[in-house]
């Protein structure tokens, strides 16, 4: 009996270790490290949708995320949203530069990566396939989790119900 509750843990335990990296949902590149990419989901009948990620880079130089590539979309362009004289603006921003020994983080309200001419609607619950393109990591395949459609983000407390790993 030991030995089948002992296979049993080991099986269990073999399972959760295959499933960790998705859990993670994390991507490194040289000394770049992507952390839980993710989208909201959109009506069916939107022609853009967003996406979100953080990126650290713990090395010595900085780098550049150059562009994104996505079969999900036309193409797809880092924005910068911001408010000026109580209007809110959004605007697209050239490479996103990656400070050596610095943070870049994409989330509402910022700077995010806007999906331009999106070929169907993002459903709550999917992956999105994408390609990062960095001037010195090259690049770096990733998919963005797509949340509900008033998703604050993989750590707002204010999303009841979606809880990322």
């Amino acid at each position: 009996m030991s030995f089948l509750n002992g296979r049993r843990r080991g099986l269990i335990l073999s399972a959760f270790l295959l499933a960790t990296p998705v859990f993670a949902h994390g991507y490194k590149a040289g000394t770049l490290e992507i952390s839980h990419p993710w989208s909201r989901e959109t009506p069916p009948s939107a022609t853009t949708g967003v996406g979100y990620l953080s990126i650290h880079n713990s090395g010595t130089d900085a780098d550049r995320l150059v562009s994104i590539e996505t079969a999900a979309a036309q193409k797809v362009e880092v924005h910068e949203s911001t408010v000026e004289n109580g209007v809110a603006k959004m605007r697209p921003v050239g490479p996103l530069e990656i400070p050596a020994g610095g943070d870049v983080t994409l989330k509402p309200g910022g700077l995010h990566l806007m999906m331009v001419g999106l070929k169907e609607g993002l459903a709550e619950g999917e992956r999105v396939p994408a390609t990062l393109v960095f001037e010195k990591a090259g690049r770096v395949d990733i998919e963005f989790e797509v949340d509900s459609m008033g998703a604050k983000g993989p750590d707002a407390k204010t999303d009841v119900g979606h809880q990322h790993h």
